[in-house]
């Protein structure tokens, strides 16, 4: 027992309750967990008394854009801002990295670009764009834990949203190796409306109504019916569209979806006039809409959170100027998926039923739960210590992001991360950053 180490506390998420445990790890496996304290001269044990021990927080939907953009945000800047934010385990889609990684060349080259980078271990998605279905057994073969794909404009030319008629053509390449698809669900059915005042985030909100969020969850569940395909909906901002996922789910058909906190802490009645940094897509909807979602989180429509962190250089987002047209849209939010998160649903869900939205249903998704999500023997010794009921200012400060300003400075949240520990490294401990350990790439086996 000389190379075990254990962490304490009277709360340990284990078996879908918390408990009082001591839980034991030698490198970076757990070797056993024990009822209650265990404490002695040979066994390094940390206390956390009453602090709550989780399996290490998982965001499933992530923007590094390294290689190519790391200006907007990279693997050393973004992994550090997630262990920060108590996250041990992320996955960076396909976009808006340059190239994109539509091909294996480019999953290669995403590869090089983080090796020796990374704080949290990091999976990839690859890319579904009109041009690139021979590429895309490659791209599965190389390792990628998803395929994303986009049903309107990405933001970016070189990731072309696709067509029904490619989505089709694509089925039976994700049939044959059980892979997820990924859809980003807005189908524009009428021009964008034109706003005579940019500044005014209502006239945004309206250039992009629920109907064409809408209408494209339900082509992707009549995707997922006619050819039983593992399909999931990312950051899901319409509650019109909750009927239909439910729907779909009574009938067993194999869909899954999201939400991001950015829909749950913020409404659009109380976003600032010419404020660019609330810009994202689909929007930020009324506080009626946004309840509905905390509550398809409470009941299982909506299966987990992710932080959609879409970070941006200021000059990009338009903050000088207010003008919501030009802005780039994506909210900067990576470190504070657990804490805006906690602070949206506390009063609406308990805490038991919040862990899993970061840890064994993120992991079940990625098809990573033999190894992360859960505290149990033989699995990953990533851990997230963190104290729901204490609270702090966000600040510019104590912020890793690349760039500093982003919605949630100067707000109140709750849930403070104490520490983080990356396959049995405590690579976060009380606001100081440990950089000598460095996390793992995750492919699909």
């Amino acid at each position: 027992m000389q190379n075990t180490k254990g962490i304490y506390s009277k709360r340990c998420w284990i078996e879908g309750r918390l408990q009082e445990a001591t839980i034991l790890y030698d490198a970076s496996t757990i070797t056993d967990i024990v009822p209650g304290p265990k404490f002695s001269d040979n066994l390094n044990t940390k206390n956390y008394n009453e602090k709550v021990i989780i399996p290490g927080a998982i965001d499933a939907h992530v923007h590094i854009n390294e290689p190519g953009r790391t200006h907007w945000e990279g693997f050393q800047t973004a992994t550090t801002a997630a262990v920060a934010g108590g996250i041990t385990t992320l996955v960076d889609m396909p976009l808006n990295s340059s190239p994109v990684t539509t091909n294996a060349k480019a999953f290669d080259e995403k590869i090089s670009a983080g090796n020796n980078k990374l704080l949290v271990n990091c999976g990839l998605y690859g890319g579904l764009v009109p041009d690139n279905i021979s590429e895309l057994q490659a791209l599965i073969d190389c390792g990628v834990l998803g395929i994303k794909c986009f049903l309107t404009h990405s933001g970016i030319d070189d990731f072309p949203n696709v067509q029904k008629k490619d989505i089709e053509a694509a089925m039976s390449i994700l049939t044959k190796n059980n892979i997820p698809l990924l859809a980003h669900c807005e189908l524009i059915d009428t021009p964008n409306e034109i706003m005579r005042n940019p500044k005014s985030y209502q006239q945004y909100l309206n250039s992009r109504p629920k109907k064409w969020e809408n209408d494209a969850v339900d082509l992707m569940i009549e995707m997922c019916a006619k050819y039983g395909v593992r399909t999931h909906i990312v950051h899901v901002s319409s509650a019109e569209a909750l009927q239909s996922i439910s729907d779909a789910k009574l009938k067993g058909l194999p869909l899954t979806a999201e939400t991001c906190p950015h829909y749950l802490y913020f409404n659009s009645q109380e976003i600032p006039y010419g404020n660019t940094l609330y810009k994202c897509a689909p929007p930020i909807r009324e506080r009626a809409n946004n309840n509905l979602l905390k509550k398809a989180l409470k009941n299982g429509i909506l299966d987990f959170l992710t932080s959609d962190h879409s970070p941006a250089p200021p000059e990009l987002k338009e903050i000088d100027s207010g003008n919501l047209q030009k802005a780039w849209g994506g909210i900067s939010g990576l470190q504070y998926l657990l804490s805006a998160s906690w602070t949206a649903l506390k009063d609406e869900i308990t805490l038991e039923k919040f862990i899993p939205l970061l840890t064994e249903n993120p992991s079940k998704f990625l098809g990573i739960d033999d190894r992360k999500g859960f505290l149990k023997k033989g699995m990953d010794a990533d851990f997230t210590i963190w104290s729901p009921q204490d609270s702090f200012i966000v600040s510019k400060e104590d912020n890793y992001h690349r760039h500093k300003v982003n919605p949630y400075l100067d707000k109140r949240l709750y849930g403070m991360i104490n520490a983080t520990y990356v396959d049995g490294v405590e690579v976060f401990d009380q606001k100081i950053i440990n950089f000598k350990k460095f996390g793992q790439w995750i492919l699909k086996k």
